[in-house]
C-alpha cells in the first residue's frame, strides 16, 4: 500500500476515534499528544488486514488522564455480557508508569465476543480498495448498536476499544522512547497526530521486505518468544541468533515469581493467559514451582 494511502487511513481512523471522546478536555489532549505505531503500519505496508491500531501518548500525564477517562467510562456502561465487573477498577500514577488496576481479577472485559478479534493470528490479504473500506469502517455490523470506540477490555498495560483501537498506557514519550521498549524492528514506523506525519524507518522496511524478524530487545522477552510463532505462521523467518537474544534476556527473569510471570504474560495477551494467572493466584505463591507451572500449562492448553 502506498504511504499516502496509509497516511490517509491513519488520519481518518484517528479523527473518527477522536470524535467519539465526549470530554472536550480529554479530546484536545489526545488530539495533540498521540502516536500510532506498531503492527498496524507494518500490516498496511504488506496489504494485510490490521490487527488493531495501537495509540500511545507523549507524556505520562496524558496517558494517566486518558486511562482515568476510559476506566470511568468502562465502569459506567456495563454490557449484558459483562464479566468481572464486581472488581474495583482504578488507575495508579506511578513514578515510571501508568498502571490500570483491576483489583482481584487483573483484567476486566465487557464483551468477550469483541475481544476475540484481538486474538486473531491469521490476517487475510486483499485488494487495496476492499482493505481501505474495512479500515474506514464502511462495512457495518448489523448486530452492533452500541457506540464505536467504547472500552471493552482493560489490562494493566492497555485499554482495548471497539473499532480495532488499543490505547497503550504502559509506555509513553517520544516515538524513539516508546520504541526502546519494542521487540521487533519492523513495528517501529509511526504516525503523529499533531502534524499528521508518517515516518518510515529503513531497518523496519528492510525487515518487512524480507519478512525477517529482527529482535532489538524488550522488557517482555517471554512475550516476544510467544509472538514470534504468530509471525512464523504468516511466512516470516527468524534466525537462531535472534532467538538466542530473546532467551538470554528471559534468563534474567524468575518466571516462578507470580508478579514477574503476570507482567510477562500481560505483555503478550493477558486474555489468552488469564486462566493460568487465575489458577496461580488461588495457590500459595511459595508452592509455585517449575513442575506446577508445566502441569498447569499442559492442563489448560
Amino acid at each position: 500500500m502506498k504511504t499516502k494511502t496509509i497516511q490517509l487511513i491513519l488520519k481518518t481512523k484517528f479523527r473518527r476515534f477522536l470524535e467519539s471522546i465526549e470530554n472536550e478536555y480529554i479530546r484536545d489532549l489526545v488530539a495533540e499528544n498521540s502516536i500510532i505505531t506498531g503492527g498496524c503500519i507494518a500490516s498496511m505496508l504488506l496489504n494485510e488486514q490490521v490487527h488493531d491500531f495501537d495509540i500511545y501518548f507523549k507524556t505520562k500525564e496524558v496517558a494517566y488522564k486518558v486511562a482515568c477517562y476510559y476506566c470511568k467510562l468502562f465502569a459506567s456502561n456495563p454490557s449484558r455480557r459483562s464479566k468481572r465487573l464486581d472488581a474495583k477498577i482504578y488507575v495508579q500514577d506511578l513514578p515510571d508508569r501508568v498502571k490500570i488496576i483491576v483489583q482481584s481479577a487483573g483484567v476486566a472485559t465487557q464483551d468477550t465476543e469483541g475481544y476475540k478479534y484481538f486474538e486473531t493470528t491469521n490476517p487475510e490479504t486483499g485488494e487495496t480498495l476492499e482493505y481501505v473500506e474495512q479500515v474506514f469502517d464502511i462495512a457495518k455490523d448489523a448486530e452492533e448498536t452500541r457506540p464505536k470506540y467504547r472500552p471493552v477490555f482493560l489490562s494493566s498495560h492497555a485499554i482495548t476499544l471497539t473499532g480495532k483501537v488499543q490505547l497503550v498506557t504502559r509506555f509513553f514519550g517520544t516515538p524513539s522512547e516508546i520504541h526502546a521498549n519494542y521487540d521487533f524492528c519492523h513495528c517501529m514506523n509511526y504516525w503523529t497526530s499533531w502534524d499528521n506525519n508518517l515516518v518510515l524507518h529503513a531497518p523496519a522496511l528492510e525487515s518487512l521486505l524480507t519478512k525477517d524478524l529482527r529482535y532489538v530487545g524488550s522488557l517482555y522477552p517471554l512475550a516476544s518468544i510467544i509472538r514470534a510463532r504468530k509471525f512464523i505462521k504468516r511466512g516470516w523467518s527468524i534466525s537462531a541468533g535472534q532467538y538466542l537474544k530473546m532467551v538470554m534476556q528471559l534468563n534474567d527473569l524468575d518466571l516462578k515469581d507470580l508478579h514477574v510471570l503476570e507482567e510477562q504474560l500481560t505483555g503478550v495477551d493477558v486474555a489468552y493467559f488469564h486462566e493460568i494467572l487465575d489458577a496461580l493466584r488461588e495457590k500459595d505463591e511459595k508452592r509455585v514451582d517449575g513442575a506446577y507451572l508445566v502441569e498447569l500449562i499442559d492442563r489448560l492448553f
